[in-house]
């Protein structure tokens, strides 16, 4: 017998991680396909509408054959849930714009920045206790972003002020999530992400259209929106069967995802500032990590004494 999906049982933590791992998978394909497109110049904007109405016809077809649209509407949550959103719309539209100008393992070592932010801002947001290792954390996490943007040097580039902005709105879209979770179905969340990317971007995407010259160019478009829906999907599951806690360190395979992609399909090849900052950005996320982890043990052991 195996325990609740929360509990990261033994024989359920290796399935847990093979989908976290999928999850990451599909996250690096739309990025690389983003990229390949934007150089082939379609409109950001087209792209991020398609990432968003795949998701959202991909959401729809589920719950439509569980007739459980109404119910994902009628959410007593609904502000919440449009602003929630509003900032992941707006996550992937920056990164979609600086994905098209600067390599992959840099924006990818930028939003890894969101762990950072978020634990600088739960003090005074959250309410939270953030101590010295913490903060030590933060400050190396945000020194580690320094050196990879460069931005007193020859190498800054101006969208990497995007992809930072765009770390920003995930973190909204996070802390929004950890505010709704336990209070709103995690369809619903996904469904009225779908719905909201759509609406915004509908008219946008209308405006810029152009219609891809190739095939290949095709079926990457249309791609991005089901691998998106597939890595949420994935990463949704994974959760089932394990806790964050113990699956968070795993989600930074997608550096070493797009690292390969960048090479295998743009010769692109980190440069020794972006390699740095992405190793002192990986560590201060591990050690926010590792002290939350150490916080929470004492409430789990209290729940399981509890049960």
């Amino acid at each position: 017998m195996t325990g609740p999906a929360g509990d990261g049982e033994p024989d359920r933590l290796p399935y847990a991680i093979a989908l976290m791992l999928g999850a990451y998978f599909a996250f690096s394909v739309v990025d690389t396909s983003v990229k390949w497109l934007a150089l082939a110049g379609l409109p950001v904007l087209q792209l991020s509408f398609m990432r968003y109405i795949g998701h959202f016809v991909m959401s729809l077809g589920i719950m439509a054959r569980d007739g459980a649209i109404v119910r994902h509407f009628q959410s007593g949550r609904t502000d919440l849930l449009v602003v929630r959103g509003i900032l992941l719309m707006l996550a992937t539209v920056l990164n979609f714009v600086a994905l098209r100008y600067i390599p992959l393992t840099l924006t990818s070592t930028i939003m890894f920045s969101s762990p950072i932010i978020i634990c600088a801002v739960s003090g005074p947001l959250l309410g939270e206790r953030v101590g010295l290792w913490r903060w030590s954390a933060i400050i190396a996490g945000f020194a580690g972003v320094l050196v990879a943007m460069q931005p007193f040097g020859a190498g800054f580039h101006w969208a990497t002020l995007l992809s930072l902005a765009g770390a920003c709105c995930f973190s909204g879209y996070i802390l929004l999530t950890r505010r709704l979770s336990g209070i709103v179905p995690t369809d619903t969340m996904q469904f009225y992400s779908g719905v909201v990317g759509t609406l915004v971007l509908l008219p946008f995407a209308i405006a810029e259209w152009r219609t891809p010259a190739a095939a290949v160019d095709w079926v990457l478009m249309i791609g991005i929106g089901v691998m998106a829906w597939l890595g949420h999907q994935l990463l949704t599951t994974a959760h089932r069967f394990a806790p964050a806690s113990t699956l968070s360190p795993y989600s930074y395979v997608f550096l070493l995802y797009l690292t390969g992609w960048s090479y295998l399909i743009f010769a692109e090849v980190p440069d020794f500032r972006t390699v740095v900052g992405a190793v002192v950005v990986v560590a201060a996320g591990l050690v926010i990590w590792t002290r939350e982890r150490r916080r929470a043990a004492p409430c789990r052991e209290a729940d399981r004494t509890r049960a």
